[in-house]
């Protein structure tokens, strides 16, 4: 088998054609899909702290049959890449397609010096399957949640609206300003409390960096609500939530991101203040969405009370897997 890299500079329609085939294999997986523009955005456009290669296997009559995507870290866990998508058609499968990929991408990583890959699957199913006969072990274990928006008891959720004193509130729609990106900066460096995977070290989150992903998100097909406290003696960041969706509004789906309260902020319930507050301006301003989806790891305790208190449901599990190279 001889896979083609893509040009990410003129891709043409090979990532099209992988993000199609994306689709195709996902299909069956409960929960929103990543548009073709927030596909393009993830996998195939590199800026500051990511870089990325995509690599297929096109047919004779140029539809991509399978493909993947390695995205390699440049500020900071240099050591590393992560796998996403690998992806073979379900006609295409069962002809070594999928292990060929898998070990191209591995050549690769070496060939980039990294030492470690990862990836993830649900924990039941072809990928889990795929993973574990390829050696590699569960690094976390997370959940996705999903809270009905049609079916939430909202009198009773703005009934648990916690009165906080000492800190106010500030919200906005869309990237934030420019004024706003330090303060989004060190609000997103207290993501690294977060529970991670060992030997994944704690990210950068630079100026630079938050500058370039508020820009990209219009550009990946995608608007936001994002909710922020503040204290009031000196007007310092405390805690931040937001909540993605397609700017289209085509799917009723919101994909609710980052949460966090910076370490000495805590004990003020200031997570569920922020989550609460956001949540209630979404509602009033998107009427049409139906549901949120949330990803947490297993062992962040506090963030799943919280989102079990909001009525966010079990949906499945996931893994994230390692393969130390």
């Amino acid at each position: 088998m001889t896979f083609q890299p893509i040009d990410l500079e003129r891709p043409g329609e090979l990532i099209a054609g992988l993000h199609d085939a994306y689709v195709e294999a996902h299909s069956h997986y409960p929960g929103p899909l990543f548009s073709l523009p927030l596909f393009r955005r993830m996998v195939a456009i590199d800026r500051p702290g990511w870089r990325h290669e995509l690599w297929v296997e096109p047919a004779e009559d140029g539809e991509v049959v399978g493909g993947y995507g390695l995205s390699l870290p440049q500020l900071d866990n240099t050591h590393m890449g992560s796998l996403f998508p690998l992806v073979v058609r379900p006609a295409r499968r069962g002809r070594g397609l999928g292990t060929a990929l898998f070990e191209h991408a591995v050549g690769r990583m070496r060939a980039h010096g990294r030492r470690l890959l990862l990836a993830e699957t649900p924990v039941t199913g072809v990928g889990a399957r795929f993973a574990r006969a390829r050696g590699m072990t569960v690094g976390i274990v997370e959940t996705r949640r999903t809270l009905d928006l049609r079916k939430a008891d909202w009198p009773a959720l703005e009934r648990m609206v916690p009165q906080v004193d000492g800190y106010s509130l500030e919200q906005w729609t869309g990237p934030a300003r420019p004024e706003l990106l330090p303060d989004l900066a060190a609000l997103m460096n207290g993501m690294n409390d977060a529970p991670r995977s060992a030997d994944v070290e704690e990210q950068n989150f630079s100026l630079e960096r938050v500058r370039s992903n508020e820009e990209s998100i219009l550009s990946g097909g995608e608007t936001c609500y994002t909710t922020i406290a503040r204290r009031d003696a000196d007007g310092a960041p405390a805690a931040f939530t937001r909540i993605n969706l397609n700017a289209d509004r085509s799917d009723g789906w919101g994909i609710q991101v980052d949460t966090m309260v910076l370490r000495e902020h805590r004990g003020h319930r200031l997570g569920l203040l922020v989550k609460l507050a956001n949540l209630l301006r979404l509602r009033e301003r998107e009427p049409h969405l139906e549901r949120i989806i949330t990803w947490n790891a297993t062992s962040n305790a506090h963030m799943l009370a919280i989102n079990e208190a909001l009525g966010f449901e079990l949906l499945d599990e996931w893994y994230e897997w390692q393969l130390p190279l």
